[in-house]
């Protein structure tokens, strides 16, 4: 945590002297700036020495777009943030609503992203008959682009501070309940105003863990469609063995195009092509979506994070690899139906399993904690005492923590149907109250997005869903007992592979016109519908409501408070010049092309096309480290010199996947991918020893392009920027 408030101290510039001094009043002037600048530099010199902490890592940082690290980044690196570059790439910058970044790449919308970012929409639009994920895909005319199944694509227009409206209704005499319930309303209402206004998506985030708010109005494309997509054995190269390691040797790339109007959208800002890519010790910049840090965490929640989330999502993770591999193992179509999720309950375990390593590392807890006890007796009787109101809630935490997750969060109910039916339940009761009295999910701003997901057409597999189901049924009984009154009233007198079987056999739901109907019918026809799968959740709402609103204002909304109490002492304390955790809302990161010593060998930064060979080669071509046929078909065309990876310093985390990476011009020098096994400790603490973001450099995409895919026309696209096929 004081790491990050250090990164005020690592600002060295001095004030800037100048040879004609007109008159007095701006001698006065520039000796007031100078003894505040020096009152500053003073105090955070007091904390530093107090606190033993050395200045912040000069590349650590994921920063708001509208309060950028300016000075840092001219004292360190001689480069202007100028208001016309950041907007240019805050404009270029794209999220998409599943989860991941990417970023526009012509004047016609073409969008560039991952390939496991994409690999959603691939899935959705595959069938037993045409599969989009494994042999990969190309459109190479534009009526050959294939239209994505409920896809949302979200490019930041602007930002505005809402900290004082939020703040000013929730008055002090509240209590904890009155102020969740108040500032649920105030946000519901800023966004309604905010869309009813400009018609963009309007989302009130919350920075600092709850010290300020501000207002994030996106442009939404919905109209997508593929354009290409490599083989998934390319895109993936070295699978789960390889991933997050480094080197690596994978073209994790996928184009999309969005339109409007049902033609191409034209776009104004997009990201120029880099034709060199990146070298050895460039400055970079990533900007992406950051889903979720928690560097200013307590010790008391990162202890929590250690003993009971962390290990308990690990069960679940397990168990359900587990069940998938089987599943997948049984047949070709199952393991495509299976892989996408296959593909996260991997990624997703090999990323906890990190995190929780480091929060088990007894150097990096003993280094928290002595972090934040010198900074409480720096600040200490200013505030309270937040930090041991955060622990104390963390045990209400803990004793909800378990059901909250079964019912609330549906780990009881693993199977896309249930969510249908959770979601037409809550619609129908909650449309009935005022906007601002709403679940935040079903605020009047968030219907359009809600609505696509939930009347999306995409492909509902009884099998693999009573599969998952049943699993989850048989965690519930593990996790409540077999003889527990509502377990029993859940199973309804049946074993879990019995009732999942008869939940999904007899549910109606899978049928789009039938949820559209329940929607449009309101209360009374859920309340008249004999769905089985909307009895369950009509059955589990009032339960699962009862634990999210013990989390939302016995849990969440006192921490919010808290934490707030904690960043506005280490605002007086050192400044403004502090980043908030990963919020999934775009950030800028920064950092240099390096390598690092590995057990006294050095890694380099960049990889090349000729070692992806060499890697295949290593490993006797035996899948996961075998290179499709069309790169081996080609081999002899390839340039091997040309880089194909590279990593870098910039501070990243889960949702920077597909963030561009541009370098001082705002040009496209590469793509996020990965992060190597140093980098899964970011979720808590920056260090740039060894951690390191991985990418594609944009060298070795152009090559794949023409010389594998023989995609001369996208590629011709991508390095012109306005190339209409």
């Amino acid at each position: 945590m004081i790491n990050r408030i250090m990164t005020a101290l690592s600002d060295k510039n001095e004030i800037n002297g100048t040879s004609n001094i007109s008159s007095p009043q701006q001698d006065v002037t520039k000796l007031t700036s100078f003894l505040a600048r020096a009152r500053f530099l003073l105090v955070a010199t007091i904390l530093a020495v107090i606190i033993h902490q050395p200045a912040a890592d000069a590349d650590e940082g994921m920063w708001l777009l509208d309060h950028p690290p300016r000075a840092k980044l001219k004292n360190d690196y001689n480069f202007d943030a100028t208001d016309a570059w950041l907007k240019h790439v805050m404009h270029s910058a794209v999220r998409f609503n599943s989860g991941g970044s990417a970023s526009f790449i012509s004047a016609d919308g073409l969008v560039m992203t991952n390939h496991h970012v994409g690999s959603g929409a691939l899935q959705k639009m595959s069938t037993r008959e045409h599969d989009f994920i494994a042999p990969g895909f190309y459109a190479a005319r534009r009526e050959d682009e294939v239209k994505c199944i409920d896809m949302e694509l979200n490019v930041l227009m602007d930002i505005s501070d809402v900290t004082g409206r939020v703040t000013a209704a929730v008055t002090p005499k509240m209590d904890f309940a009155a102020a969740q319930v108040a500032r649920r309303a105030i946000m519901n209402t800023i966004e309604q105003e905010s869309f009813q206004a400009t018609g963009l998506r309007s989302d009130v985030v919350t920075l600092y863990e709850g010290a300020q708010y501000h207002l994030y109005r996106y442009k939404k494309y919905t109209d997508v469609r593929l354009v290409f997509a490599p083989e998934k054995s390319i895109a993936f190269f070295g699978g789960d063995p390889d991933n997050f390691e480094y080197p690596r040797y994978d073209l994790d790339i996928c184009f999309f195009r969005a339109y409007e109007n049902g033609a191409p959208a034209r776009i104004e800002h997009y990201l120029k092509w880099s034709a060199a890519g990146a070298s050895d010790g460039d400055l970079v910049f990533v900007a992406g979506n950051p889903g979720h840090t928690d560097r200013l965490h307590t010790v008391a929640q990162l202890e929590f994070t250690r003993d009971r989330r962390l290990p308990e999502r690990l069960d679940e993770l397990r168990r359900l690899e587990v069940l998938l591999r089987a599943y997948s193992a049984r047949s070709i179509e199952n393991a495509r139906r299976a892989q996408g999720e296959l593909f996260g309950v991997e990624n997703g375990r090999k990323a906890l399993l990190g995190e929780l390593a480091g929060l088990q590392d007894p150097a990096i807890m003993s280094t928290k904690r002595a972090q934040e006890t010198r900074l409480r007796a720096v600040v200490s009787g200013e505030n309270g005492n937040p930090w041991d109101d955060i622990r104390s809630l963390t045990k209400t935490e803990d004793r909800i923590f378990t059901d909250l997750g079964l019912f609330e969060r549906e780990s009881a109910f693993h199977t896309r149907l249930f969510d249908i039916a959770r979601t037409l339940v809550r619609l129908a009761d909650e449309l009935a109250k005022p906007n601002a009295d709403r679940l935040r999910e079903f605020r009047e701003s968030n219907l359009d997005s809600l609505e696509q997901h939930l009347f999306s057409e995409a492909p509902i597999y009884n099998d693999f869903e009573s599969l998952r189901l049943a699993d989850s049924l048989s965690f519930l009984m593990e996790k409540k007992g077999g003889d527990d009154p509502f377990v029993q009233k859940i199973l309804d007198g049946k074993s879990p592979v019995e009732r999942a079987a008869e939940l999904i056999g007899k549910t109606k739901l899978s049928d789009v016109a039938v949820r559209k109907a329940l929607a449009a019918g309101g209360r009374g026809a859920i309340a008249a519908s004999d769905d089985p799968m909307i009895q369950l959740a009509r059955l589990v709402d009032p339960a699962a409501r009862k634990l999210r609103k013990i989390d939302e204002q016995q849990v969440d909304e006192p921490m919010q408070q808290a934490y707030a109490k904690i960043a506005h002492a280490q605002f007086k304390a050192l400044g403004p010049d502090m980043y908030p955790d990963a919020t999934f809302t775009l950030r800028l990161a920064y950092g240099t092309v390096r390598g690092y010593q590995e057990q006294g060998v050095a890694i380099p930064p960049l990889t090349t096309i000729g070692g992806a060979f060499a890697h295949a080669k290593e490993h006797k071509n035996i899948d996961p480290f075998c290179l499709p046929e069309s790169w081996t078909k080609h081999q002899a065309e390839l340039n091997p010199s040309v880089p194909l990876n590279f990593i870098s310093t910039a501070d990243i985390i889960g949702g920077n996947s597909g963030s561009p990476v541009v370098n001082r011009a705002g040009e496209l020098v590469g793509i996020i991918f990965d992060g190597n096994i140093e980098s899964l400790v970011l979720d808590f603490e920056y260090t740039s020893e060894k951690a390191r973001a991985v990418s594609v450099h944009s060298r070795g995409i152009i090559e794949a392009l023409r010389k594998v895919y023989g995609a001369g026309q996208l590629a011709d696209e991508i390095e012109a920027g306005d190339v209409k096929r």
